[in-house]
């Protein structure tokens, strides 16, 4: 393969040595790295470049000549093109085990760090999961066609047409390319750029984010597109405050934490279209009994929720404990937590708003000794809290990550600087489908 920056159009045999951490066969070609996406573990492909790069050059597969054992058949038709679900093509199990894999050598390579012992994969319903996300809408006036999908995985600038999602939940993923028709008949098919989607227990939510006010005839298209479908409308002409409903005047988002332990009642979270909630509500159920394991709350204890959003693991711990709070950095979702708190009937939960990637230990909850503690970071991780939390009081630490590389970082911190045991540690497949590694860790103070 030529070394020159031009990308050769000669396609070229490669064999996978690897899988990259977002999903990616890994090649040597000439000494040096290639991507190649649509390549699996061991197998011998014909792949053609599409990026060069100092370090390394991208590809994809045009031909398999070897195929894995682990190969399946993509259940998407849209496969390879959509950047939604880039591990359609390995079978379940291998997903999990390359999950595995990425956060073990993340936990070596960056934290220096061992699990005393490996939590076994956590695993729902890996199709119709999804419950939350972003559709981006491009009108194509020269085709007289109206795009409706995810963001192309070669091209982001390019949205995917999609049909249906076969991830997507079912009251909304078969009717996607009814998107598309709609918004072909609107006066403001050039003026609405994306469509959020969010389902509760008992209804799915669009909100259409729109730059220009809307006419008569399009509202009224949008509030029969929600009633013949049954799913609620919402319209955004501005920021997140200016969010409202269209059809019904007052729907209801909500959805219902079971309690896996019959002493406990459930917990029942309302929220808002564009508020942060889990994604896969299997996995949440799943992930929320692990949680309480691993906590281990009692009658007695303190617990600190950071990152606590709408109160997700609040509410449910709040149920076992004398006392939690929960610190979040958004206004609104802090009050729709303690609103939650309310409506479920609990007393015990507080609250507080706070930037948690600044410095906060003059503030009152900061000060207090807390039993326990669980964090549920962004990618970015809770290094900053780690300069002036957990407090020697603090005996048990759950951490719930979404970045594998930032658990890792912080994984060392708490071991080196805190005096805690990374006592166990584990993925949770939030994501089916995709390079996504979701995982939980317990830490214990160290005797």
């Amino acid at each position: 393969m030529s070394r020159s920056n031009s990308v050769s159009p000669k396609p070229f045999e490669a064999t996978i040595t690897d899988l990259g951490h977002d999903g990616r066969g890994v090649a040597r070609i000439d000494g040096k790295t290639v991507f190649v996406s649509g390549g699996l573990l061991g197998e011998t492909v014909i792949a053609k470049l599409r990026k060069r790069h100092r370090h390394f050059d991208e590809a994809e597969v045009v031909e398999v000549i070897t195929a894995s054992p682990h190969r399946v058949e993509p259940r998407c038709q849209h496969f390879a093109l959509c950047s939604g679900c880039s591990l359609q093509h390995l079978d379940a199990s291998s997903q999990i085990a390359a999950k595995q894999r990425v956060l073990a050598e993340n936990f070596e390579r960056i934290g220096k760090v061992t699990p005393q012992s490996w939590l076994p994969p956590l695993t729902a319903e890996p199709w119709g999961y999804r419950r939350k996300g972003r559709l981006s809408v491009r009108n194509v006036a020269k085709k007289g066609s109206v795009l409706v999908g995810f963001r192309e995985e070669q091209n982001p600038r390019f949205v995917t047409p999609i049909q249906r999602c076969e991830v997507m939940h079912p009251s909304l993923g078969p009717k996607v390319g009814l998107l598309a028709e709609l918004l072909g008949t609107m006066d403001a098919v050039d003026t609405i750029a994306q469509i959020e989607f969010a389902a509760g227990d008992d209804l799915m939510a669009l909100v259409f984010r729109h730059l220009q006010p809307l006419s008569e005839r399009d509202l009224a298209a949008l509030t029969a597109f929600g009633q013949q479908h049954g799913l609620a409308i919402y319209l955004q002409p501005g920021g997140v405050s200016s969010v409202h409903p269209l059809w019904p005047e007052q729907p209801r988002l909500a959805f219902r934490i079971a309690s896996d332990d019959p002493r406990f009642a459930d917990v029942e979270l309302e929220f808002q279209p564009l508020d942060f909630v889990q994604v896969n509500a299997g996995m949440n159920q799943l992930m929320m009994a692990r949680a309480m394991e691993l906590l281990d709350p009692q009658p007695t204890d303190r617990v600190l929720d950071l990152f606590c959003g709408l109160g997700n693991f609040t509410l449910p711990i709040a149920r076992r404990v004398a006392e939690v709070v929960g610190v979040e950095g958004e206004h609104g979702l802090v009050e729709r937590a303690a609103q939650n708190a309310a409506r479920n009937g609990i007393d015990n939960a507080k609250f507080h708003v706070a930037n948690l990637f600044e410095d906060q230990r003059h503030t009152d909850w900061a000060k207090q000794p807390w039993d326990k503690l669980l964090l549920d970071p962004p990618r970015a991780g809770a290094d900053k809290v780690l300069e002036y939390l957990p407090h020697k009081q603090t005996n048990r630490l759950v951490y719930v990550s979404c970045h594998p590389a930032s658990l890792a970082r912080d994984a060392g911190i708490l071991v080196n600087q805190h005096g805690f045991r990374l006592t166990s540690a584990g993925v949770m497949d939030m994501f089916p489908h995709t390079a996504h590694v979701e995982s939980i860790a317990l830490f214990e103070r160290s005797s």
